[in-house]
């Protein structure tokens, strides 16, 4: 089995099944199929499904173009259809694992596609978990499941974990170029896993368990947690001190050893800083240990979009205005710079915060058309000379590289900027965090 399963890889025979069609499981179905594979992508959405079917992409990392001549030559097929895995030598599970309304991690939809996969569990096939989870997950969870089909690990089947590492907008660093750490349950598992992962990365990075791979990720994002927790608490005690943070950041940086700059923000967002930290705290609650850093870390940047609004509030005081009443622009909505993904967007939460104020709010962002929130539903205004002379405060929530910073410094009335897109812009009615 595994000789026969290697070789198809090699030969680029294997069939390859991607559960999840999200910004991980499309880019790495477009991959293989570009490498010759052919690909089945399988997701719970019907639109995702069509969509695929279609040609049409929903990520702005994978091409609308690309994409739709791979489904045209045959290389991509996608389906709701659990059963394709039959006919499958290589599964991938790419799904969703957030966190749960208490905080702690939610890996059902891991639990369902391995369920599934059990189900039509073959000899010769590879399974690879590449969603984010707590340590232990590989091992204790999904391997129980498929060895209910009655398979022998490492013989019949081959069981992997290899962490996603996508930056969603990052036109340098893409999933062919960044290293690909890969562990297997048994070394037989490594090195089928390691042979196909080889097929579409330059650099893969072998380490000895699934724990040890799944810690890595998740020291990975803990690591940018707790720098971006530093700095954002420095950021208040420079304002305290009446010191810029920014030319703090900026001098600090010009040490060649010792320090890598991180910048503060309005918060943290999207699917990985934000709650990967709170797998490793919950799995080490388990084992009866407070992970003490994590803790601050995510009370500090939790807190960030409280403290964007009192700046807001400091600074309409110094214009002599009250928010109540008052018009306010957001400028960026997504939670990172040039990608239209709204998930943990601390924008979200300065809007909200805002509403409770009673202030009047607008937005403006490229990549989301509409909001949708608890206290109203907001559609995008442009970035003109109207909107923003028209409001009583503009407020840089997410840099977005296509807004024109020194038309915002130079028309707007009261500018709080969050992310020192207006730097080298001198005024008294330009506010940074």
């Amino acid at each position: 089995m595994y000789q026969s399963l290697l070789t198809s890889i090699m030969q680029r025979t294997a069939r390859i099944g991607v559960i999840g069609l999200g910004y991980v499981g499309l880019q790495l179905a477009v991959e293989w199929a570009k490498t010759g594979f052919l690909v089945t992508g399988i997701d719970i959405e019907p639109e995702r499904v069509a969509m695929c079917q279609g040609g049409t992409s929903w990520i702005a990392d994978v091409p609308s173009a690309i994409l739709a001549s791979l489904v045209q030559e045959g290389r991509i097929t996608a389906t709701a259809d659990m059963s394709a895995l039959a006919e499958l030598a290589v599964v991938v599970i790419c799904v969703p694992t957030p966190l749960n309304k208490t905080r702690e991690p939610d890996i059902s939809a891991v639990l369902q596609a391995t369920e599934a996969i059990m189900t039509y569990l073959h000899p010769g096939q590879l399974v690879i978990l590449e969603s984010t989870t707590y340590p232990g997950t590989t091992d204790e969870v999904v391997l129980p499941y498929l060895q209910q089909a009655g398979l022998t690990i490492g013989k019949d089947f081959f069981l992997a974990f290899s962490p996603e590492r996508i930056d969603p907008g990052n036109n340098h660093y893409r999933l062919c170029n960044t290293p690909k750490v890969v562990a297997g349950i048994t070394p037989v598992c490594l090195e089928i896993a390691v042979a196909l992962y080889k097929t579409i990365v330059t650099t893969v990075v072998p380490v000895s368990s699934t724990r040890a791979a799944e810690l890595t990720k998740l020291l990975e994002n803990t690591f940018r947690a707790v720098n971006i927790g530093l700095v954002n608490e420095l950021a208040i005690v420079a304002n305290l001190l009446a010191v810029d943070i920014w030319e703090v950041v900026a001098a600090a940086g010009t040490k060649p050893f010792g320090f890598m700059p991180f910048y503060p923000g309005p918060g943290i967002g999207g699917h990985c800083i934000p709650i990967d930290p709170q797998y490793l705290a919950w799995k080490l609650r388990t084992l009866s240990y407070r992970s003490r850093f994590i803790e601050v870390a995510s009370e500090i940047n939790g807190q960030m979009p409280r403290y964007v609004v009192e700046r807001i509030i400091d600074a309409m005081n110094e214009a002599g205005k009250c928010l109540k009443g008052s018009h306010i622009l957001i400028v960026g909505v997504t939670y990172k710079r040039d990608v239209a993904d709204l998930r943990e967007s601390p924008a979200i939460d300065i809007i909200e915060l805002l509403y409770e104020r009673k202030a009047l709010i607008d937005y403006a962002d490229p990549y989301i058309p509409e909001l949708t929130l608890a206290s109203a539903t907001l559609t995008a205004v442009p970035l003109d000379e109207q909107h923003l002379r028209g409001a009583d405060c503009v407020v840089i929530v997410t840099n977005h590289s296509a807004f024109d910073y020194l038309q915002i410094a130079n028309t707007a009335l009261l500018v709080v900027d969050t992310r020192n897109a207006t730097a080298g812009v001198v005024g008294e009615h330009i506010w940074r965090l």
